[in-house]
Formats: C-alpha cells, sequence, structure tokens
C-alpha cells in the first residue's frame, strides 16, 4: 500500500513492521531534505523563517530514530503512556508518535 494510496478496506490493528519502516523512511527523508533546503536557502532565508523550525525538524527527526528503534525492539504501536495498541489510523498520519490520543491529551 502506498502512502498516497486513499483507505478503502479495514486496516488490522497494527502495522507490519516492514509498512512501520517504509512509513518511518518517508517521515526522515521529507524531514532530511527540509534541512537541505533550510541549509540550501542561505542565512537571510534562514533568518527570516519561524524561529526554532529547524529545531523542531531535528527534533522530529530523533523521535523517528526512537521509532525505528521501538520497531526493532518489538514495542513499536504500543502507547509509552497506556501499554495498550495504539490505533493503526494514528500511527499512519503519524507515525512516529509514542503515545495514543488520551495519554498525548493527558500530557499536554
Amino acid at each position: 500500500m502506498s502512502l498516497d494510496t486513499p483507505r478503502t478496506e479495514s486496516r488490522p490493528g497494527r502495522l507490519s513492521a516492514p509498512e512501520a519502516r517504509q512509513r518511518l523512511a518517508h517521515e526522515r527523508d521529507t524531514r532530511l531534505t527540509q534541512l537541505r533546503a533550510l541549509a540550501e536557502a542561505g542565512r537571510e532565508a534562514e533568518e527570516q523563517l519561524m524561529p526554532g523550525q529547524r529545531d523542531t525538524i531535528e527534533r522530529v527527526l530523533k523521535e523517528i530514530d526512537a521509532a525505528f528503534a521501538r520497531v526493532q525492539d518489538r514495542t513499536y504501536g504500543t502507547c509509552l503512556g497506556c501499554s495498550k495498541p495504539i490505533p493503526v489510523e494514528r500511527l499512519e498520519i503519524l507515525p512516529y508518535t509514542r503515545f495514543c490520543v488520551p495519554c498525548r491529551q493527558d500530557a499536554v
């Protein structure tokens, strides 16, 4: 299934490890492309961007790396807050998330 393919059938409760890796690799590539674009835009353009944009991209890259580690140790898709499975729909949208929606809302 492509990341761009609309969902027409019900998904199983968890993403497979290869599917998770594919989604995470896509997210990583996107963030690395953003960092390259910032670097190529030059100092003037970088100063005009929202403060902290580079920091945010780098933070997300760390979260993606942590998600790859969770795939490796087979804890990917399990909420770090309540230890329940994170709904597959949430993982499809935000594949590096560590929390289900209720636990994320409690953390805020």
